[in-house]
C-alpha cells in the first residue's frame, strides 16, 4: 500500500480488481491473473479488513464464498452452503490452525487429520435421490450455483446410478471435476489446429467444459471427477470419521483420491505435505496442495463454521506453478541441429520454487499465436523440471508501441542465413558447417559411418575435442597430430594411431557419402546418391539452380531449396574449401547414359537375406541402374527382391500382385543389365 493510500482507498480498490478477476474467471473463462497473484489479493484485502473491521460491508469479497455464476444456467440454491477453504501458506500458518483448532476444543492430545490433494478443477455438487443422480450445481457463490446436470452426465468417472444396497433416500456427493494434465495437453493442441482459442490450464479446461451449452461438446472433453465430502438429511446414517466417509462413497462408485491419508498432529501433517509436494510432477492430474481436514465427524460439528469457511480444514498450498511478470527482452539460441529458438527473457519472478529469468516461447507461430511483444505482462508457467514458458499475455496491460518480436535473418551465433521452410514451425541457421553452435552434431554427422565413416571417433572424443577448441570444423580433424592426441584423458598410443588412420582413409570418399556427410538438410543416403548420380561432380550440383535440382529423382522444390542455400552460404563453402586443402578429394561419378539406367523411376524392395551379396550391395546395384530402393511395400512398388526368411514384405508384395524375384532370378537379372 502507497503512503498516498489510505485503508478505505486501497480496501475499495482490492474489492473491485478482485470482482473484475472474478467476472472474467468464472463468467468469461478469461483470467487475466494466476490464481497466485489472485490470492495475495485477497489475502491482502482479509488483512486489511482485519485490521479495520469498521470498514467490511457484505459486498466484499471476503464475505463471500466464491464467484457469482453465470446467469446463462438455471440457478440451483444450496441445501447446504459449498463453502471455501482458508489458505496456509507456510509451516507456521498451518501450525497455528492446529493450535486454534485445539484451543476451540479445548484439549491438549493431537488431533487427527485427513490429507487429502488439492485438485486444481471446479467444484460441484451432486444431488442423488433413491441412488439416482437428479441434479448437478457448479459452486457459484457458496449459497447457489448453476444447473450442470447435462453436462455432468458426460463424465464416465460419475455414476449415474449410486451402487449398493441400503442407499440413503437422499445424499449429496461434493467433489471436484478436473481434466488429466495429457487430455489438457492434447485438448490444447487441437484447439490450436482448428485455429480455436486454447486454455491456459487444466482448471481453466474444465471450467470452460463444464459451462458449455451443449453437452456434446463437453462430452468430448477429457474430464474427470473426486468426491471429497458427503452430506445426507440424516447424518446418524454416515460413519463415524470423514476418511470411513470417503470410503463409503467410493463404494457407491465414486473416484476417491488414491493419495488421500491421515495423520496425527501438525508435523505429520507437515510430513505428508511435503511428500507429496515431491510426487507432484509424477502425478496424472495438477494439484496446487493439500487438504487438512478434522478427520472426526464429532469433532468437525464442535468446531462449526465462520462466514465463508470451515473451522475444521484449511487448504495448504504448494508453491505456484503460474506467476505474472513482464517480457523484457526476447533472444535467440541456436540448437545442435541449427534450430533458431526463441526465448523469453522475462523479469525475475518466483514461480514452481525457483526463480525464473528465461522461458521458452518455441517458435515463430507460437508467438504469433500468443500475440507476444516485448514490454508485454505475461503468464509464465514452471511444472517441476519442466522449462519454463509463456503461456498467456494480458493485453490490458501492453504499453503502448510495444515492439513486436520478429525472426532474426541471420544467425545470431555465425551470421550465416536463418531459413524457415514454408510449412515448417521451425527456423534454422543453413551454416551448418560452420556455426559453433552446431559444432559437434556436425562432426558426429560427418564421422558416422555412412558418411565419411572415420571409426573410432565417437561422441566422447568429438567433445573433448571441440571442447579444448582442438577442432572447430571438420577440416581440422585433418590437421590433428598423436602428439595432440594423447593429451586427451585415456588416449593412448594405439587408439591415436588407429584414429589418425581412420582419419586419413577418409580422404578420398565417394561423392555421394561427401555429400551425404556435408549435413545439408533433408539430404539422406538416398537423395545423396541421387544427386551423384545425376551431376557426377560437386561442382556441377553446387552450380545448379533450384530448377536444375529437381530434375533429381525425389527432389522437390523443399529439399531443393536446402541445397541451393547451403551452397549459397560462404562459411559453408570456406569449409568445403578448406577440406579440399586437406586433401580431401572426393570422387566424381561417370554419369550413365539413360540406356545405362533401365530402372530409372522404378521403385524396388528388398526383403530376406541374399547369400551372394549383402544387402547394401543389392541396393547400390539396383541404385547404378537408376531404381529407387524403398524400405516398405506399396503400390507403387514395381518389384519385391525376396532373399531367405522373407517375412510380411513378402505376403504383402503378392497380396498386392507386385512381381517378386527370388534371388536366382535376381542375380540372373543383374548379369543381363550389366550391374
Amino acid at each position: 500500500m502507497s503512503q498516498n493510500s489510505s485503508p478505505e482507498r486501497r480496501i475499495q480498490e482490492l474489492r473491485q480488481v478482485i470482482d473484475d478477476h472474478n467476472y472474467r474467471y468464472y463468467v468469461l473463462d478469461e483470467p487475466a491473473i494466476p490464481d497466485a497473484e489472485y490470492d495475495r489479493l485477497m489475502r491482502e484485502l482479509q488483512t486489511l479488513e482485519s485490521a479495520h473491521p469498521e470498514l467490511v460491508t457484505p459486498d466484499s469479497p471476503t464475505q463471500r464464498v466464491g464467484a457469482s455464476g453465470d446467469n446463462t444456467f438455471a440457478e440451483v440454491v444450496h441445501r447446504l452452503p459449498m463453502l471455501s477453504l482458508d489458505n496456509a501458506f507456510s509451516d507456521d500458518e498451518l501450525r497455528d490452525f492446529d493450535r486454534r483448532v485445539r484451543d476451540r476444543l479445548g484439549r491438549d492430545e493431537s488431533v487427527e487429520y485427513v490429507c487429502e490433494p488439492k485438485l486444481d478443477g471446479l467444484a460441484v455438487s451432486l444431488h442423488y435421490e433413491k441412488g439416482v443422480l437428479t441434479q448437478a450445481a457448479t459452486r457459484g457463490d457458496g449459497y447457489s450455483g448453476e444447473d450442470i446436470t447435462a453436462n455432468i452426465r458426460t463424465i464416465e468417472s460419475v455414476p449415474l446410478r449410486l451402487r449398493g444396497k441400503d442407499l440413503p433416500e437422499v445424499v449429496e456427493i461434493r467433489g471436484e471435476v478436473y481434466m488429466p494434465s495429457a487430455g489438457f495437453e492434447a485438448l490444447n493442441r487441437r484447439l490450436a489446429d482448428q485455429g480455436e482459442k486454447t486454455f491456459v490450464n487444466p482448471r481453466n479446461a474444465a471450467a470452460g467444459s463444464l459451462r458449455q451449452k451443449n453437452p456434446r461438446i463437453t462430452a468430448r472433453r477429457p474430464l474427470e471427477m473426486c468426491a471429497y465430502s458427503v452430506a445426507v438429511p440424516d447424518e446418524g446414517i454416515l460413519p463415524d470419521s470423514h476418511y470411513e466417509a470417503l470410503q463409503m462413497v467410493h463404494e457407491w462408485g465414486f473416484r476417491i483420491n488414491p493419495e488421500m491419508s491421515l495423520a496425527t498432529g501438525p508435523e505429520e501433517c507437515l510430513k505428508a505435505y511435503q511428500d507429496l509436494l515431491e510426487k507432484r510432477d509424477s502425478l496424472p492430474y495438477e494439484i496446487d496442495g493439500i487438504v487438512f481436514k478434522v478427520n472426526q465427524i464429532d469433532l468437525q460439528q464442535q468446531l462449526g463454521f465462520v462466514s465463508r469457511a470451515p473451522r475444521w480444514a484449511i487448504a495448504h498450498k504448494f508453491p505456484a506453478q503460474e506467476e505474472l511478470t513482464v517480457l523484457e527482452a526476447v533472444e535467440w539460441q541456436v540448437g545442435r541441429t541449427g534450430a533458431v529458438t526463441p526465448v523469453a527473457r522475462l523479469k525475475p519472478v518466483f514461480v514452481g520454487g525457483v526463480t525464473v529469468s528465461n522461458a521458452t516461447l518455441h517458435n515463430m507461430d507460437e508467438i504469433r499465436r500468443l500475440d507476444v511483444r516485448i514490454g508485454d505482462t505475461v503468464f509464465v508457467r514452471r511444472a517441476g523440471d519442466v522449462i519454463p514458458q509463456v503461456v498467456k499475455v494480458v493485453r490490458d496491460k501492453r504499453p503502448e508501441q510495444a515492439p513486436e518480436v520478429k525472426l532474426p535473418a541471420h544467425c545470431p551465433v555465425c551470421g550465416s542465413d536463418v531459413i524457415q521452410i514454408e510449412g515448417e514451425a521451425v527456423a534454422r541457421c543453413s551454416g551448418g558447417l560452420y556455426c559453433p553452435a552446431q559444432r559437434k552434431e556436425a562432426i558426429r554427422h560427418y564421422a558416422s559411418r555412412k558418411a565419411m565413416d572415420i571409426e573410432g571417433l565417437g561422441e566422447k572424443w568429438i567433445d573433448m575435442l571441440v571442447e579444448r577448441e582442438m577442432v572447430r570444423t571438420v577440416a581440422d580433424l585433418y590437421q590433428l597430430r598423436k602428439a595432440d592426441l594423447v593429451r586427451l584423458d585415456r588416449m593412448g598410443d594405439k587408439s591415436a594411431d588407429n584414429l589418425l588412420k581412420a582419419i586419413n582413409d577418409s580422404r578420398e570418399p565417394e561423392l555421394w557419402r561427401f555429400l551425404y556427410a556435408l549435413g545439408i538438410r533433408e539430404v539422406g543416403e538416398a537423395t545423396a546418391k541421387a544427386l551423384a548420380m545425376h551431376f557426377g561432380t560437386l561442382e556441377k550440383i553446387t552450380e545448379a539452380s533450384e530448377e536444375e535440382l529437381q530434375e533429381v529423382p525425389d527432389v522437390g522444390p523443399i529439399v531443393a531449396g536446402h541445397i541451393y542455400s547451403f551452397f549459397r552460404q560462404s562459411h559453408n563453402q570456406e569449409t568445403i574449401d578448406a577440406l579440399s586443402k586437406q586433401g580431401v578429394r572426393w570422387q566424381s561419378v561417370d554419369v550413365p547414359e539413360p540406356e545405362q539406367m533401365p530402372l530409372k523411376g522404378e521403385t524396388w524392395v528388398l526383403t530376406g537375406t541374399l547369400s551372394d551379396m549383402t544387402r547394401d550391395e543389392a541396393r547400390d546395384k539396383l541404385e547404378r541402374l537408376g531404381a529407387k530402393v524403398a524400405g516398405s511395400v506399396s503400390k507403387k512398388t514395381s518389384c519385391v527382391v525376396a532373399g531367405e526368411a522373407a517375412g510380411s514384405k513378402l505376403a504383402k508384395a503378392e497380396s498386392l500382385g507386385i512381381r517378386v524375384m527370388n534371388e536366382e532370378e535376381f542375380n540372373s537379372f543383374l548379369s543381363k543389365a550389366g550391374s
